[in-house]
C-alpha cells in the first residue's frame, strides 16, 4: 500500500506499530534540540530517534514533555553503544536513558536498540540480555539492533530470549541499498529503519535524482524520503531548520511511479555507496 500521510505505521513482530517517518536528532546541540524536536512535533512527527551516543536524550524527553502530546503518542527510540561491566550494569546503563527520556516511574521508550556490532560477540549477547529484561519489565515496548549484519543478527540467536530484533536500524538511500541485510531482514520479519535517508546532502546535485524532483515539482530531499517509504523502510531525516524539517514531512502529495524507483534504485553502489558505514554480512 502507497503511503498516505504522516499517520502511516508499520507493524513491528510483536504487533507494536511504528510510525513509518521519523525525525533524527544525531549531532542536534542539546539546546537546539529541543527546538527542533518541538518544531517536529507540531509539524505532525510522531516518532523521534535519539541515542547515548547523541547526548541529547534528556532534551528529546523535556521536548515531548513540553510539546503537551501525550506520552503514548509519540514513539521513542533509543540506543546503547557498548556494554558495561556486566549484565546488570549494563541493564543500569539502559535504564538511566529510558529515565531521561521518560521520567515517570513507570516510564517507558518504545524502542530501544543496540547502536552497533563493535563490541564483539560477548558484548553483544550482554548488551541483548539488557535491552530483554528491560522489555520484559516494559521499559522499553520493542528492541532491536544497528548497524547489524546478518552474521551479527544469526549470533545473538543461542542466548536469546527475543529472537529476531524487531528492528534493524541501517545506512539506506539509493547509493547505498545493502540489498542482502534487507532481504535478510524482510524474510524474517524485521523492520528496516534507514538512517541517512538524505545523504547528508551530498546528492542534491545529481542529475538522475535531480530529473525525479523536477518531474514531480518537489525537492530532492522529498524524492528521497518518499523513495524510503516506497521500498518499505522507515525513514530518519534529521535537521534543526524549521524549513527543512516540515518540508521533510511534506512528502504525501506525490507518487514515485516505477520508472522513477527504477531509475533510483539503479543508482544503487553497493558497499562503496555508503556515507558512515554499510553492515558486514
Amino acid at each position: 500500500m502507497s503511503p498516505k500521510s504522516l499517520a502511516d505505521t508499520l507493524t513491528l513482530s510483536n504487533s507494536h506499530r511504528i510510525p513509518q517517518l521519523g525525525f533524527g536528532v544525531y549531532k542536534s546541540p542539546p539546546e537546539l534540540c529541543v527546538r527542533s524536536c518541538l518544531a517536529a512535533l507540531e509539524c505532525g512527527y510522531r516518532h523521534i530517534d535519539t541515542a547515548q551516543y547523541y547526548g541529547n536524550e534528556a532534551e528529546v524527553g523535556q521536548a515531548v514533555r513540553r510539546s503537551g502530546i501525550p506520552r503514548e503518542d509519540i514513539f521513542l527510540t533509543t540506543k546503547i553503544l557498548s556494554p558495561a561491566s556486566s549484565v546488570d550494569e549494563t541493564y543500569r546503563k539502559a535504564l538511566e536513558s529510558v529515565k531521561k527520556l521518560d521520567p515517570r516511574d513507570y516510564g517507558y521508550v518504545d524502542l530501544f536498540l543496540i547502536h552497533s556490532p563493535s563490541s564483539g560477540s560477548e558484548g553483544r549477547a550482554k548488551l541483548w540480555q539488557a535491552l530483554e529484561r528491560l522489555y520484559e519489565e516494559g521499559r522499553a515496548k520493542s528492541i532491536g539492533v544497528s548497524n547489524f549484519g546478518i552474521g551479527h543478527i544469526e549470533g545473538l540467536k543461542a542466548k536469546a530470549k527475543v529472537w529476531p530484533p524487531h528492528v534493524n536500524q541501517i545506512e539506506l538511500h539509493p547509493w547505498c541499498q545493502q540489498k542482502e541485510i534487507v532481504q535478510y531482514c524482510e524474510k524474517h520479519s524485521i523492520v528496516i529503519e534507514a538512517y541517512c535517508p538524505l545523504v547528508r546532502n551530498t546528492k542534491a546535485e545529481d542529475k538522475t535524482l535531480v530529473s525525479v524532483a523536477r518531474k514531480h515539482g518537489v525537492s530532492t530531499s522529498q524524492v528521497l524520503i518518499r523513495y524510503c517509504l516506497q521500498r518499505n523502510w522507515v525513514p530518519l531525516p534529521k535537521s534543526d531548520n524549521p524549513g527543512r524539517i516540515k518540508a521533510n514531512a511534506d512528502i504525501y502529495g506525490f507518487e514515485l511511479d516505477e520508472d522513477d524507483m527504477s531509475l533510483l534504485n539503479d543508482l544503487d553502489q553497493g558497499p562503496k555507496g555508503a556515507i558512515v558505514e554499510a553492515v558486514e554480512n
